[in-house]
C-alpha cells in the first residue's frame, strides 16, 4: 500500500484541535443566536410600536408617536417628521422630539425647516437616505444658529394612499455609531405602518366631523329670548361613530315666559339621533299649551311617544320661567334627568334637587311631579346632560361638586363664553356626548 511521498503517516487531529474547532463553532452559533435574538427583539419592538401608534385617534398625537417610536427602535437621540405642503416641494409642518428644554429655548424664534438642504434631498428623491456626515453632504446648507450638533441622518419617506405624506428624519444614534442597514430596514417597516395609521386617523376625523355636523343639524339655533339671555353648546362623544341623543331647546312664549328643555335619548347610534329629533319636535308642539304645568306636558309627551313611536328610554327636564314679584319663578318637571344648577348673585351655587320622576318610556301612567323656586334678577340657571359630569372612576357627587366649582369660577363670563368654558373643562371622561344650556335672568 502506498503511503505519503515522505513516507510519514497523515496527522490525526488531537484533542486540542477539536477543542479549538468546537469553541469556534460554538462562538459562531452564539453570535448567530445573539443576532437572531436581537432581530426578534427589534421585530417585537416594531410590532409593539405599530400597536401603540394605531391606538391614537388624534392626528397630532399619531405624528408625534411615529417620531418617538422610530427614535426608540434605532436608539436615535433626535427625531422629526416633516409634513409636506400640498405643493409637495416643501414642508408645512415639522414635528420634533428629543430636544432638551435648553435646546428648545436656544432655538426659540427660529423658523422650522421647510425642506432645504439635506432634508430637501428626501423630498425631491423619496428614497431611504443614510448620511454619516451631514456637513459633508453635497446638499448640506448648514444649521441655523444655536442648533444642536447633528452629524448623522437617517431619512425615510412616509406614503399615504400611494402619495408622499411626509418624511421621517432621525439623527445621532445614542451609541455614537452611524445608522446601518438594519436601522434603515426597521424604519422603512415603521414608515409603512405609519402611513396606514395616518390614513386611519384622517378617516376617523372625517367620520367624527360628519357625525358632529349631522348632530348639529338636528339641534336648534336658540331664538331671541329677551328679556333673558341664553347660550348653549353641544359636544360629541370621543368616539367618532357615536351619534348622540343629547339635545337642548328653548322657546319664547307670550308674557315674557320662556320654556327650556334639556334631554338625552339612551343610545349612541342613528336611531338614537332620530328618536331625539322626533321627541324634540313633539315636545315643541306641546309646549305652546302654556296653561299646562311642565309635569302635565311631559306626561302627554310620554303617552304620545308610547302610542306612535318605538323610541328608546329618554331622560329630560322641561322648565318654564316667568315673571314673579320682582324676580322670576322657575317651574320644572324632570323625567329621570340630572338636576340643574342655580347661580344667584351673592350666594353659593346650588343644585335644584327634587324628585326626578321616571324617564320617558318607562311607565306613562305614573304621575309626574312639578317643582318650582324663586330666581332672583341676574341669576343663571344651567341645564346640562349627564355627559358633562359622568366619569367611570369618580362618584357622581364628586363630579357635580367639580362642576359647581367650575361654574362659580366662570360665572362672571359672558354667557357664550361661560358654556364653552364648562364644556372645555368638564369633569367627565368624554365618553358620552354632552349638551349645556344656560339661561340668565335680566338684572334688577
Amino acid at each position: 500500500m502506498a503511503g505519503p511521498e515522505n513516507g510519514a503517516s497523515p496527522r490525526q487531529p488531537d484533542d486540542s484541535d477539536l477543542h479549538v474547532r468546537l469553541r469556534t463553532e460554538l462562538g459562531r452559533m452564539d453570535e448567530q443566536m445573539r443576532s437572531l435574538l436581537d432581530a426578534m427583539d427589534r421585530l417585537q419592538g416594531l410590532l409593539d410600536a405599530v400597536v401603540a401608534i394605531t391606538r391614537e385617534n388624534e392626528l397630532p398625537s399619531v405624528l408625534y408617536r411615529i417620531v418617538t417610536t422610530a427614535m426608540d427602535l434605532v436608539g436615535a437621540r433626535y427625531g422629526a417628521l416633516g409634513v409636506l405642503a400640498p405643493s409637495g416641494d416643501e414642508l408645512e409642518q415639522f414635528i420634533t422630539a428629543g430636544l432638551t428644554e435648553e435646546e428648545r429655548a436656544a432655538l426659540a424664534g427660529t423658523d422650522f425647516p421647510h425642506g432645504r438642504g439635506v432634508l430637501g434631498q428626501l423630498i425631491h428623491h423619496p428614497e431611504p437616505l443614510r448620511v454619516d456626515d451631514i456637513a459633508a453632504h453635497p446638499s448640506s446648507v448648514g444649521f441655523p444658529p444655536n442648533h444642536p450638533y447633528m452629524g448623522t441622518l437617517l431619512g425615510v419617506a412616509i406614503s399615504v394612499r400611494g402619495e408622499i405624506y411626509g418624511d421621517l428624519y432621525l439623527s445621532e444614534r445614542q451609541d455614537g455609531e452611524p445608522f446601518d442597514a438594519d436601522d434603515e430596514s426597521v424604519v422603512i417597516a415603521l414608515a409603512g405602518a405609519a402611513g396606514i395609521a395616518i390614513e386611519n386617523v384622517r378617516l376617523f376625523e372625517r367620520v367624527r366631523e360628519g357625525a358632529e355636523q349631522f348632530q348639529r343639524l338636528l339641534l336648534p339655533t336658540l331664538p331671541d329670548l329677551r328679556p333673558f339671555t341664553a347660550a348653549a353648546v353641544y359636544r360629541p362623544a370621543a368616539e367618532p361613530s357615536q351619534l348622540g341623543g343629547d339635545w337642548y331647546d328653548a322657546i319664547p312664549l307670550p308674557g315674557n315666559v320662556v320654556a327650556v328643555v334639556i334631554g338625552d335619548v339612551v343610545g349612541h347610534d342613528l336611531p338614537a339621533a332620530a328618536a331625539m329629533a322626533s321627541t324634540r319636535n313633539m315636545l315643541r308642539a306641546l309646549l305652546f299649551d302654556r296653561s299646562s304645568a311642565p309635569g302635565t306636558i311631559l306626561s302627554q309627551l310620554d303617552h304620545t311617544l308610547q302610542a306612535i313611536t318605538e323610541n328608546p328610554i329618554t331622560t329630560t327636564t322641561l322648565a318654564r320661567i316667568e315673571p314673579d314679584d320682582g324676580g322670576w319663578r322657575l317651574s320644572w318637571s324632570s323625567a329621570g334627568h340630572v338636576p340643574h344648577l342655580l347661580l344667584a348673585p351673592g350666594r353659593p351655587a346650588e343644585y335644584l334637587f327634587a324628585d326626578p320622576g321616571l324617564p320617558l318610556g318607562v311607565d306613562p301612567g305614573l304621575p309626574r311631579p312639578d317643582h318650582s323656586c324663586f330666581v332672583p334678577p341676574g341669576a343663571t340657571v344651567v341645564f346640562f346632560t349627564d355627559g358633562l359630569v359622568e366619569h367611570p372612576d369618580h362618584p357622581i357627587d364628586q363630579s357635580l361638586a367639580e362642576l359647581t366649582e367650575l361654574a362659580t369660577e366662570y360665572a362672571s363670563l359672558p354667557l357664550d363664553d361661560f358654556v364653552q368654558a364648562l364644556a372645555d373643562h368638564h369633569p367627565s371622561d368624554g365618553h358620552d356626548d354632552m349638551a349645556v344650556l344656560a339661561l340668565r335672568t335680566p338684572p334688577a
